[in-house]
């Protein structure tokens, strides 16, 4: 009886001491389930001949459900059906007039409309490659990101023909096909595709004209943002566009609901994890043309929108919008992206209700992510409570020291690289294998660079992040910076998310770009703030000054203040630093006020006296 009693209270105490030991074991379990059913699905996918792909998916929800909405656009409506025959179309056309076949790449130049999706499915049924130009690129940019993948048609959206119109002449050398989506064109070289678009035939395409697709087959060229230099082609193949959709599945996307989706369909955020996601889920897709902060609840309250992305800054920017009474009345339940920073993520959640934030980590070409599965504010992904107790290297991945001032890994007396201890900065770096493959850019000269060898064993391969994380002991993985954001300054690391947290707690400034600029006689980099100050504020000298040194240490402290009106980011809101960077600290250079910290003193106005004495080494930093 007695042994019958404990056994009972064992019983009852056990969830408790797994809670108490394991305090986020059972949202572990449910991020193992999930994982669990997707390795199964992507199994069954590979052994389909030919194999199962995003597409393949899409009809399937086209037979389920032709009249639900998949695509709701600026007062248009346009159901599974109808973007199933539109793509239909857009094959037929371009199969005759583009003369494009299975395995040839096609390039799309457009900005956010339903003509993309179709255009897209119409590529994919004829077993393409589809190129997606970032629509704000121009002149050499936009022939040299054409150009790198090899494409042989080019299909542009009636707005942008005139950017297509300034590199021409070299594609027509390059007896490339020019289509723009419009009635008529009076531009030689280019020819108008709608009214024929409109005449073709609806009717499904043979799946013998993409009988050779395989999960590892070319599916997407998803381009970088291209903050140090010109952007990269990333190559997506089948397996790794499911992956990335399989994003909803993870953070809890259900049939029922309705997903906003700003972010632009050339980067694989709203590509891939927002629209090819969608399709998995069969949902509608509530489409814009670009963010607008002012609009973006009341599309929200319109559409009954339940799931959005973030990116980068948005979710800062949302919070930056005048305060409204119904700023908490709307219907969306999750938040899907990364980039938030914590004191904006708790803003977020205060002022616009319970939405349940998930943060996850990735690069369109690596091979290693993290999900915050938990909620965990601040943190963008976490490693399952199984592994911490292990204690062993049953992840492909690792974070290893990184010597910042000669921008390369520290290697120890065998030449191998060196983990970093739990609880500090490493760079983050996934080893290549069959099960995490690195498909790497259509510049394989691109590819190389991005691979580490001999990090923990001789002749191993793994994949350079770029990126410095930090795990704690929870188990909680954090971002820290990217490689060139931390800079060295008097010995010592600079993160420069560290600084900008601190200089935007001050109420004046709305927005800080923290980076290094070289200073001549000096090793390193030293610290510089662009700033852009909140609307109707003036820049607080000495209270700047005093705040950053009370909670900064003082090789922190940024030595040099810019004044901006607009702080330049990327298409993917992410902060441009390497510009500012190469563009110093010359007044004589540089119009915006500038201001130079001299010591225990403040802030005081940059002057071409100040800058000689710094550049002639008479004045010491």
């Amino acid at each position: 009886m007695y042994a019958l009693l404990t056994a009972v209270a064992g019983l009852v105490l056990l969830p408790f001491l797994l809670h108490a030991r394991f305090p986020y074991l059972w949202p572990d379990l449910q991020y193992v389930l999930r994982g669990v059913g997707i390795a199964l699905r992507m199994r069954s996918y590979a052994k389909r001949a030919p194999c199962y792909t995003v597409l393949d998916r899409f009809l399937d929800r086209v037979r389920a459900q032709p009249g639900k909405a998949f695509l709701v656009h600026d007062g248009g409506r346009f159901s599974y059906l109808d973007v199933d025959r539109r793509s239909s179309q857009v094959a037929r056309v371009l199969s005759r007039r583009g003369r494009l076949r299975e395995g040839d790449t096609a390039a799309v130049f457009m900005g956010n409309e339903p003509a993309y999706v179709w255009v897209w499915l119409g590529l994919a049924k004829l077993g393409c490659v589809a190129s997606l130009l970032n629509c704000n690129i121009r002149a050499g940019s936009l022939l040299h990101c054409f150009s790198c993948c090899g494409a042989k048609v080019l299909i542009v959206s009636a707005d942008l023909k005139e950017a297509v119109e300034g590199i021409l002449p070299t594609l027509l050398d390059q007896k490339v096909a020019v289509f723009v989506l419009s009635k008529e064109c009076d531009t030689v070289g280019i020819e108008a595709l709608a009214d024929e678009l409109d005449a073709a035939s609806e009717e499904p395409l043979s799946p013998a004209l993409r009988m050779n697709v395989t999960l590892k087959t070319p599916a997407l060229y998803i381009y970088t943002s291209g903050t140090t230099g010109l952007p990269k082609a990333a190559v997506i193949n089948h397996e790794r566009m499911w992956l990335a959709s399989f994003m909803q599945t993870i953070a809890g996307v259900t049939s029922s609901d309705v997903i906003y989706i700003y972010l632009p369909l050339y980067h694989s955020a709203g590509f891939l994890m927002g629209l090819t996601g969608a399709i998995d889920k069969g949902i509608t897709v509530v489409l814009k043309r670009k963010f607008s902060a002012s609009q973006f609840w009341n599309d929200c309250r319109r559409h009954n929108v339940t799931v959005i992305q973030y990116i980068g800054e948005i979710m800062r920017y949302l919070c930056n919008t005048p305060k409204k009474d119904n700023d908490k009345i709307h219907s969306v339940r999750l938040a899907l992206g990364n980039g938030i920073r914590s004191d904006t993520w708790t803003e977020f959640l205060q002022r616009f209700g319970g939405v349940r934030i998930c943060e996850c980590y990735g690069a369109t070409e690596g091979n290693i992510g993290f999900v915050n599965y938990t909620g965990k504010i601040g943190a963008i992904g976490k490693v399952l409570s199984i592994h911490k107790v292990r204690k062993v290297r049953s992840y492909p991945y690792a974070m290893i020291k990184y010597d910042t001032e000669k921008e390369e890994p520290v290697r120890d007396s065998r030449g191998l690289c060196v983990e970093v201890p739990l609880g500090e900065t490493g760079l983050l770096v996934a080893k290549i294998t069959k099960s995490t493959p690195f498909s790497g850019y259509a510049n394989k000269e691109q590819t190389k660079k991005k691979i580490l060898t001999d990090v923990f064993e001789k002749g191993d391969l793994y994949f350079n992040s770029g990126d410095l994380l930090r795990t704690d002991h929870e188990g909680f993985i954090y971002f820290q910076d990217r490689i060139g954001d931390t800079f060295r300054w008097k010995g010592e690391n600079v993160a420069t998310t560290e600084v900008t947290d601190v200089m935007i707690m001050l109420g004046f400034i709305e927005e800080a770009n923290v980076y290094g600029v070289r200073v001549p006689g000096h090793e390193g980099r030293i610290g510089m703030a662009s700033l852009k100050l909140t609307q109707g504020m003036k820049l607080d000298l000495l209270a700047t000054y005093e705040h950053i040194k009370t909670y900064l240490p003082s090789y922190a402290i940024p030595r040099f203040l810019r004044i901006q009106n607009l702080l330049d980011v990327t298409g993917t809101f992410k902060q441009m630093k390497v510009k500012l960077a190469e563009e110093g600290f010359d007044p004589a250079v540089i119009r915006d006020s500038m201001y130079f910290l001299e010591d225990n003193k403040g802030y005081v106005p940059m002057t071409k006296d100040i800058y000689s004495s710094i550049s002639e080494g008479r004045l010491r930093l």
